[in-house]
């Protein structure tokens, strides 16, 4: 393999910013990489949470004409009148931020590698190792037949689950394609670091929506796992939003799709016991009831299949 410091640039004032961060007991690394899967944009939405909060510097950039393949997916140009005025290359970065009490920790964004994964990973553990990184924290969202009118629900994974206890286990043995974002969480286990990550579970069917209730979940598992800070005021705004647009839009339903929706709830009821259970986010917002996120959701269903029609 060649060298995997061949692959990224240190920023010598983002370096040196680190350097004065001084933390004791090592940085947090947290970081999502786009294009693979990110159900209702759960670690899409955090990261842009982070960085907007954060006050980011630039520690590290990766060479990004190696790592993305244009013509999968292009960057954007702007044409004006009768000439090409600006180019919005990928950047695929590793970033200083802090939390909302001060405290530093790294941030690692950018398009998920077309190409040269295992290179990557290697670039990654060397930055972890140099940064003194002592935990790296992932996380996306996954699609699945959950109802929203139960509580999101969360799987972690790593060597380091004794950080995120409580959540009910809702997978066995399975085998799914691969991402470079569960490369480098593999090979920094392999090396002897300390990973941990988070699959949030999100409604299948405002998969390819924000889902800003699934965003804070994650927020609220990294901040128990890490000791960061990390409120997320303007997220949890966005969840009481999101709900009163599914009100909006889901007007109408039939006896069929309740049925439908009763069986889904029956089905999370049965392995996350949710009747008895507090939703993470009830002191954060304030929901709909159940019935009427019942009643949205069976016109959305509805709406749905017309329009497949």
């Amino acid at each position: 393999m060649r060298d995997p410091e061949e692959l990224y640039e240190i920023e010598p004032q983002g370096a040196a910013a680190v350097a004065a961060a001084g933390a004791e007991d090592g940085l947090v690394l947290l970081f999502h990489l786009e294009g693979f899967m990110d159900a209702g944009e759960a670690g899409g939405q955090v990261v842009e949470h982070l960085l907007e909060q954060g006050s980011p510097r630039v520690v590290a950039r990766f060479d990004h004409d190696r790592l993305v393949d244009y013509r999968a997916r292009r960057p954007a140009m702007t044409f004006d009148r009768e000439s090409w005025v600006s180019y919005d290359p990928p950047e695929i970065l590793l970033q200083l931020v802090q939390d909302a009490t001060g405290t530093p920790f790294l941030v690692l964004t950018g398009p998920e590698p077309d190409v040269e994964w295992e290179l990557f990973a290697a670039a990654v553990g060397r930055l972890v190792t140099e940064f003194g990184v002592r935990l790296t924290v992932d996380f996306h969202g996954i699609p699945m037949g959950v109802p929203h009118t139960r509580p999101v629900g969360l799987t972690p994974h790593g060597n380091r689950l004794d950080l995120a206890g409580g959540y009910p286990v809702w997978f066995e043995r399975a085998q799914v394609p691969g991402s470079a974002q569960a490369l480098v969480e593999y090979r920094l286990g392999e090396a002897g670091h300390d990973v941990l990550g988070f699959a949030v579970h999100v409604p299948h069917y405002v998969a390819r929506s924000p889902y800003p209730a699934a965003a804070v979940l994650i927020l609220e598992a990294v901040q128990s796992a890490t000791g960061l800070v990390l409120p997320g005021h303007e997220l949890r705004e966005r969840v009481g939003e999101v709900y009163a647009d599914i009100e909006e839009q889901l007007a109408q339903g039939d006896g069929e799709l309740r049925s439908a929706i009763r069986s889904m709830e029956g089905q999370y009821d049965a392995v996350a016991g949710a009747q008895d259970r507090e939703s993470l986010l009830a002191e954060s917002a304030e929901l709909p009831s159940a019935d009427e996120l019942g009643r949205q959701f069976e016109q959305f269903l509805a709406e749905h299949e017309q329009g497949g029609e």
